[in-house]
């Protein structure tokens, strides 16, 4: 699970904008944000890059079954 989504509130960033910064479709970064899908750790990466955040801010701690 990641907290795409809740960064890109946090910050006033629209999923439009990241996606043509992270040069993906609209539809896979909303993916990414809506946690049906989750990115590669490449773009995981470069998503903090362009968030100007560490990588970890955006990921959720595993919650236990």
């Amino acid at each position: 699970m990641n907290r795409i989504k809740e960064v890109l509130e946090e910050k006033g960033i629209k999923q439009k904008w990241l996606a043509e910064q992270l040069g993906k479709s609209y539809n896979m970064v909303n993916s990414y944000a809506q946690n049906r899908r989750q990115p590669s750790l490449e773009d995981l990466y470069k998503i903090a890059d362009i968030l100007n955040i560490e990588a970890q801010e955006l990921l959720t701690k595993r919650k236990d079954c």
